[in-house]
This record gives C-alpha cells, structure tokens and sequence, in this order.
C-alpha cells in the first residue's frame, strides 16, 4: 500500500483506514489486475459500484436539508450536476487521487491517469472502501471537507448562484450598489483561505469565507440571504 496515499489522507482528512486492503482495492485498476494476475489482486469495480451508491444518498440528505424550499424537481438537477462524471472526476484531482491510482502499462500510455469516466469510477471506488471501513457518517464528513462547500457555493446550479439571487432580491425595488470586500486572505498561496463581506446601502449585509475569492462571494450573498430571510 502507498504510504505517500496514507500520509495524504491523515494529513488533509485525518482519515486513518483500519483496513489498508480496502485502501488498496479501491485504488487497483483493472488494468493494472489484468497485467499483474499472479498477485491475485481484485481491481476497484465493485467498490465504485457500492460509492456510488453512498454518494447518491449522502449528496440526497445534504439538498434535502440545506436547500428546503428547493422543489425536488430542482433537487434532483442539481444531484445530477454533483455526482455526474465531470464533477467527481474534477473532486478526484482535487484531493489528489489521480497520483496514486494503479493501472496497467498500457492505460498509463494512453493518459488514463487524467480520464475523466476513470477517475469518476477512483472517487466512488473510494467511497465505497472508507464506507465498508468505518460507515456512513465517516464518508459524510469526508464530503462535508471536499463536496458539499462547494454545493453551499453554487458551483453546480444555477438555481444555487447566490450572487445573482441577491442581486434580484435587493434590487427588485430600484438599483442599489451591491459591493464585495476582502477583509482577509490567510494561509500560503496553494491553500489561501478568503473572507468576504458583502454590502449594500452601505450596510454590512453578509459575510463568508471560502479557497478562493469567487467561492467566498456565494458563501457571503448566501450568508446575506438568510439574514434576509430570502428563498433561494
């Protein structure tokens, strides 16, 4: 099993796995299985299959709750945009899985260590194996670290842009100057965390924080519609 992918798992997620087959499971490719039978390893299929389905639920209880005035049209749109291949593949580099995958010799040579469909299939497979190894609640705030913030952000709908929705909400009785400040930026360049607060009529209206300046704009407007308390 790849140190290098433990250390980065307790480091960035103080996640621990009691059982490092799983680990190791859920990051073998088919690929690599089929060039390496004599080790009798089991690649990451079955694995995704279960991920998907915790991912599914999961993402289902966070709209469910954070969004309730959301109808289940909508809900179910946005779900759509959360676990479809582009955004988990996206996730999967994010957190820096695409290192650590095993595959064949050929897959390698054929870039698919940056596929989208293969590193959609790595993130559920690794779902699936911290699921088996330490149960829902675990994977949930495993989410709560990499998917659901941006969720909250409105990344996946435009239902969710924030901005935009306050936008309409202050400004459906005339024009008002809407004004997002900088108030903080910590951390190196690679991890920089904002704060942001949003103004109107010279009034502090909401405030947010996020990894970038544009994700900390939708926390602040989703902050200031709450205090408004606005649908969206």
């Amino acid at each position: 099993m790849d140190k290098q992918l433990q250390d980065l798992l307790k480091e960035n997620f103080q996640i621990v796995f009691h059982d490092v087959n799983l680990l190791e499971q859920a990051f073998t490719h088919s690929s690599y299985v089929n060039e390496h039978r004599y080790l009798q390893l089991e690649d990451n299929e079955r694995l995704e299959f279960l991920g998907d389905a915790v991912l599914e639920i999961l993402v289902s209880k966070f709209l469910y709750d954070e969004f309730p005035h959301v109808p289940e049209g909508k809900l179910t749109k946005m779900r759509s945009r959360v676990v479809q291949e582009d955004s988990l593949s996206k996730f999967a580099q994010q957190v820096g899985f695409d290192q650590f995958v095993n595959l064949g010799k050929g897959e390698e040579a054929s870039g698919g260590r940056s596929r989208p469909a293969l590193l959609c299939d790595l993130f559920e497979a690794f779902l699936g194996a911290f699921y088996l190894d330490q149960g829902l609640i675990a994977v949930r705030g495993f989410l709560e670290k990499v998917v659901f913030p941006k969720i909250k952000a409105g990344v996946f709908s435009h239902e969710m842009d924030h901005k935009t929705r306050l936008q309409e909400v202050l400004q459906k009785d005339g024009d008002i100057k809407i004004e997002y400040r900088v108030v903080e930026a910590v951390g190196p360049a690679h991890e920089r965390l904002f704060a942001i607060e949003v103004w109107g009529k010279e009034q502090l209206l909401g405030h947010g924080s996020g990894k970038s300046k544009k994700l900390a704009e939708q926390a602040a407007a989703r902050n200031a519609l709450e205090k408004l308390g606005a649908e969206f």
